[in-house]
C-alpha cells in the first residue's frame, strides 16, 4: 500500500513526502521529477516547448508507472487529479491525501519560484484563486485533506500515520 500525496502547488507535498518517507521507511517518488528524467527537460521547458497537454499525457504515463509500486510516499503533481483515470489508477494500491492550504500561504512559498508555469503572468494571486477553485471537487475526492497553511512538517506527518495505518488495515481486511 502506497501514500499517495497530491495538492495544490506549494502545499508541501515534496517536502513532507521526503519526511514522510523516512519517518514510515517506505521509500519515496515524485512523478514531476519522474517526467523530467522521461522527457529530458524541466517542467518549465516543457510546458513551454510541448504545452500542458503534452505534459499531462506524460504525467499519465508516470501515474500508471507508480501505481504498480508498493510502500512508497508518492508525491505527485498538482493537476494530477484532474483526470478520472490518474486518480483510478493511484486508488488501486494508495491512500490518496490531498495537502490544501490557502491561496495567501501559496503565493508566500511559491512568489519567488520562477519554475511555476501556471503561474507565470500579471497577478499569480489570481491565478492561484481561480486554479484552486477549479480543482476543489477533485481534491475533494481524496481520502483526506490537510490544510498545511499553519502547520509544521511533523504535524502534518502526525495526521497522516494514524490515518494510513487505520484505512491500509480496514483495506487488508477486506
Amino acid at each position: 500500500m502506497n501514500i499517495v500525496l497530491t495538492g495544490f502547488m506549494g502545499t508541501g507535498k515534496t517536502a513532507v513526502g521526503k519526511k514522510l518517507a523516512e519517518e514510515t521507511g517506505m521509500q519515496y517518488i515524485d512523478t514531476d521529477e519522474m517526467i523530467e528524467k522521461d522527457v529530458g527537460m524541466t517542467i518549465p521547458n516543457i510546458f513551454k516547448r510541448r504545452g500542458e497537454k503534452y505534459f499531462r499525457e506524460a504525467e499519465t504515463q508516470a501515474v500508471k508507472c507508480v501505481a504498480m509500486l508498493d510502500n512508497f510516499v508518492i508525491a505527485t503533481g498538482g493537476g494530477v487529479v484532474l483526470k478520472e483515470e490518474n486518480m483510478k489508477e493511484l486508488e488501486k494500491n494508495g491512500i490518496i491525501v490531498c495537502l490544501t492550504a490557502s491561496a495567501d500561504s501559496i503565493l508566500q512559498r511559491t512568489g519567488k519560484d520562477t519554475n511555476r508555469p501556471l503561474l507565470k503572468g500579471e497577478n499569480p494571486a489570481d491565478k492561484i484563486e481561480q486554479l484552486l477553485n477549479e480543482r476543489e471537487p477533485f481534491y475533494k475526492r481524496c481520502h483526506k485533506m490537510i490544510d498545511t497553511s499553519q502547520k509544521e512538517i511533523k504535524d502534518i506527518i502526525g495526521e497522516i500515520i494514524p490515518f494510513f495505518k487505520e484505512v491500509s488495515s480496514s483495506k487488508i481486511k477486506k
